[in-house]
């Protein structure tokens, strides 16, 4: 595997030189999914059951990792130590049923992305339902928090479950469960639903297709394609579809932050400045233990990594834009092929997991270690 990323520093000339090292990673593997996409069994090992489509990728906080599948309409649990499947929503067809009964014989429409609070409830996106629906620890039973089904945009300042949404692709938890924010990708918003009150605002975005501006407020302003979300303490990252780019919104303050890419589509930056940088269409964002920002960079078949702290921006998984398909598990994550990745997840150790879709797996990079 690859060697660490190592810098020798001289601080001063009359002190011997210090070692800086970064995070490195190394070969990229299947956990999970078997490459086919019909639906198959609801649960057993890894290498038998189907996951058509993986999207959301999440190690929930039982160290298990959750995957949302779009072709079965799924939440699936992965137990990364026995190497079992089992199904946690969705009986695997399409459709907008089940609230009140349990999630696992619900239909669903398309799930996204999944979160989970504190006590163990499990919240996650539907996006053809247009809706947020949520899976109650204790009973296992499902029902609908937000949204009412069908797509449009309604209901700011009101009941969440009366406003509508078009197309919500992300969501976020608060540390104290207190707020759930949507990535209203087709709305050019993101909104917030209040969970005690049940009230839903927008925070940012006002419909328009516009890119944000660094610096400023985002209430009632511009953002085109809020695609992504992740939540670290008050900084909510978001990756803009369309916008090509990533950004940090100050939930104290209301402010955004341009974090990295210039907003143009294309490949290009690695081992430069990240704002300068370019990307197309991100689709999925996390925050790491390690303190850097990784994204999908779904349209280059690849997961860019931004040192928020030094500015700068690197590979690491994927090949760039011709490398679409299948290959290189086993081997240097830099090498490896993706077709069309949407999700990430990243565990304790800064691993990252990746929901490559039409390869229907989750593939892990794995850190080097010493």
């Amino acid at each position: 595997m690859m060697s660490r990323l190592c810098l020798l520093v001289a601080f001063v000339t009359f002190l011997p030189a210090v070692e800086v090292c970064a995070t490195e990673f190394g070969e990229i593997v299947t956990v999970a999914g078997t490459g086919q996409k019909a639906l198959g069994p609801m649960e057993g090992p890894v290498d038998e059951v189907n996951i058509g489509q993986t999207f959301g990728v999440l190690i929930g906080p039982d160290g298990a990792m959750y995957v949302t599948e779009v072709e079965n309409h799924r939440v699936l649990r992965v137990d990364l130590q026995s190497k079992q499947v089992t199904t946690v929503a969705g009986n695997g067809t399409k459709g907008y049923s089940g609230d009140g009964g349990p999630a696992t014989e619900a239909q669903l429409n398309e799930p996204y992305e999944v979160r989970f609070a504190n006590n163990g409830d499990m919240y996650f996106v539907e996006m053809q339902n247009h809706l947020v629906r949520k899976v109650d620890a204790k009973t296992g039973n499902i029902s609908t928090v937000a949204g009412t089904g069908k797509a449009g945009y309604s209901g700011d300042a009101g009941p969440a479950l009366n406003a509508q949404f078009n197309r919500p692709h992300s969501i976020a938890l608060s540390e104290d469960d207190s707020t759930l924010y949507v990535a209203d990708i087709q709305n050019h918003r993101i909104r917030a639903i209040d969970l005690k009150t049940g009230v839903i605002h927008s925070i940012a975005g006002n419909g328009d297709k516009k890119m944000p501006i660094d610096g400023e407020t985002t209430a009632g302003k511009s953002m085109v394609g809020p695609r992504a979300l992740d939540l670290d303490g008050n900084d909510l990252w978001i990756a803009l579809r369309e916008g090509h780019s990533v950004w940090r919104l100050d939930l104290k303050t209301g402010v955004v932050h341009h974090v990295a890419c210039s907003g143009k589509k294309g490949y290009s930056g690695d081992g430069g400045s990240a704002k300068e940088a370019t990307m197309n269409g991100p689709k999925g964002i996390v925050k790491a233990p390690n303190g850097n920002v990784y994204v999908v960079d779904t349209e280059n078949q690849a997961i860019r990594e931004i040192d928020v702290t030094n500015d700068r921006i690197r590979t690491v998984a994927g090949i760039g834009p011709q490398g679409r398909g299948f290959s290189g598990d086993n081997g240097p994550a830099t090498k490896a092929k993706m077709d069309r990745p949407h999700g990430i997840g990243v565990g304790a150790d800064n691993a990252l997991y990746i929901g490559d879709t039409n390869n229907h797996r989750v593939r892990k990079v794995v850190p080097v270690t010493e």
